[in-house]
Order: structure tokens, then C-alpha cells, then sequence
């Protein structure tokens, strides 16, 4: 819901990082493969509660993916190829998040945990299953022309998704309670995008 707003915040500072480390010869898909192996100290790091040190690698995680994206069209260098590991290894992040927090109290933790993964498992098959229609359609994508996928809006997307991790992070005591909401309000987003996918995919 609020990516069409944080995204072209970030643009900008993201653009002038990516243009100071290609002056180094980094490459986009080594940023992508290094944030992914920084985000994915979450889960050890959440299994053992150590959840602000968890915190700023998730955080230095999603620097690494708005940054690659940035660096590839800086160089000229954007593909399929690096759109498709960048979205597949946000998912497996996404993902070992959770899990970090249901190894880190199972039995507070493991159901409401499950329930959230249930819930991711909605939004992003109904994320990538339009994005394969879409393609096939050659439909645009004017809010988000940045973006490897064309997907549909829903009421919790990739800004969502980072803040209910933070919040996670600053308030485990209470993450049953949070996740629980947190994957309802993913359900709803299901919902929407199955009904707005097959309305405009009626169309064709």
C-alpha cells in the first residue's frame, strides 16, 4: 500500500550510493548476494534473541535490495535474470524471518509464526502468479516502472512488510500478537489481488 509513496523517496539516496561503489567495480548481482547472505543472519541471530543485532541485518538486507536494482540501472545492467534471483531471495529472507522468530520461542512463538508464513505464502503466489500473466499480457506498469515484476497494489507490500519486521524486532514479547494481525492483514491483500487480478485478467 505505501510502496508507490517510499519508493521514489528512496530513489534518489539510492541512486547516489549506487553510483559511488560502481566507481569500486561492484556489481549488482554481488550486491544482491551479499545482502542476501547478511539478511540471512536474522535467523540465527532471532533463534538466539538477539533481536537489534537481528535488526540492523535485516535492515542492511533491504539496503541491498533497493541498491542492486539501483546500481543495474545506473550500469546499464538491468535483466530478468537479476530481477528474478532479487525477487526469489527476498522471499527466502522473508521467510528465515519468521522462522528466526519461532526458533526463538516456540512454544509462544511457532503457531502465530505458521500462520504468518500461511499468510506470505497468499501474497506472494498471488504476487507472482499476476506477474506471469501480466508479462504474457504485455499490461504496464505505471506505478512502478523500477520494479523487475508488474504486480498488483495490496494493503501490505514490501514497506509493510519491513516495518512489521522492525516492530517484530522491537517488541518480540508481544510478536504472537503482531504476526497474528500481520497475517490477517496479508490475507486481505490475497483477497484483493485474486479478485483485481481476475477482473483484469478477464479483460483479455
Amino acid at each position: 500500500m505505501l510502496d508507490r509513496w517510499t519508493m521514489p523517496l528512496t530513489q534518489g539516496p539510492l541512486t547516489t550510493l549506487a553510483r559511488r561503489i560502481a566507481r569500486l567495480g561492484v556489481r549488482p548481482d554481488q550486491v544482491t548476494l551479499v545482502g542476501f547472505l547478511v539478511g540471512m543472519l536474522a535467523l540465527p541471530l532471532l533463534a538466539m534473541e538477539w533481536y537489534f543485532t537481528a535488526l540492523a541485518v535485516i535492515l542492511l538486507n533491504r539496503l541491498g535490495d533497493g541498491l542492486d536494482g539501483a546500481l543495474a540501472r545506473h550500469l546499464g545492467h538491468t535483466s530478468d535474470a537479476g530481477g528474478f534471483v532479487d525477487i526469489g531471495l527476498d522471499f527466502v529472507f522473508y521467510a528465515a524471518v519468521v522462522l528466526g522468530f519461532a526458533l526463538a520461542d516456540p512454544p509462544f512463538n511457532a503457531l502465530p509464526a505458521a500462520f504468518l508464513l500461511f499468510a506470505f505464502i497468499g501474497t506472494g503466489t498471488s504476487f507472482l502468479a499476476f506477474a506471469i500473466m501480466a508479462t504474457k499480457h504485455q499490461l504496464e506498469r505505471p506505478q512502478f516502472e523500477r520494479k523487475a515484476f508488474y504486480y498488483l497494489h495490496g494493503l501490505t507490500e514490501g514497506t509493510e512488510t519491513v516495518m512489521a519486521f522492525v516492530i517484530f524486532c522491537l517488541w518480540p514479547a508481544h510478536f504472537p500478537w503482531l504476526a497474528s494481525i500481520f497475517a490477517l492483514a496479508c490475507l486481505i491483500t490475497t483477497a484483493t489481488r485474486l479478485w483485481g487480478g481476475y477482473r483484469t485478467l478477464r479483460k483479455y
